[in-house]
């Protein structure tokens, strides 16, 4: 189910294995989130590369992946120059699926705090449209419908 939500991610290598650096580089990371939730997102993952670089110091990998952002991209510039921490994901999440469109999930964050990872699990509230979606999409898996 995780890969026909968000995609396929085991293709990716080296920066692009996170999210938050994704989010920068490609523009396609953006096409899963509704519009409205983009600049939210942009401040988040900002926020928390921030967070992780002050809590593992300038020589950890994610100091490393602040400095390839700074370094090629103006949007994220802008925003760590905020200087925001702490920020975290909403609790209901708005996506935009290209089989089964718009879906309200409730996210809920489990947290490895030793490797500085998450664990995104996401459901629907039973009986809504959202949910019949994700019974769609838990058929359909990552198949394309024409």
């Amino acid at each position: 189910m995780g890969v026909a939500l968000t995609g396929d991610t085991t293709q990716y290598t080296g920066p692009a294995r996170s999210s938050g650096y994704r989010w920068f580089t490609d523009p396609r990371a953006r096409d899963l989130y509704a519009p409205e939730q983009h600049a939210f997102m942009t401040r988040m993952y900002a926020a928390g590369l921030r967070g992780i670089v002050t809590l593992r110091g300038p020589a950890s990998r994610a100091a490393y992946l602040a400095d390839l952002l700074l370094d090629s991209n103006e949007e994220f510039r802008r925003v760590w120059d905020d200087h925001e921490i702490g920020i975290r994901p909403r609790e209901v999440k708005h996506f935009v699926h290209p089989e089964v469109g718009a879906l309200e999930l409730t996210c809920q964050r489990l947290i490895d705090p030793d490797q500085a990872h998450s664990l995104m699990v996401y459901t629907a509230v039973p009986g809504t449209e959202s949910y019949e979606k994700l019974q769609v999409l838990s058929v359909i898996g990552v198949q394309r419908l024409p």
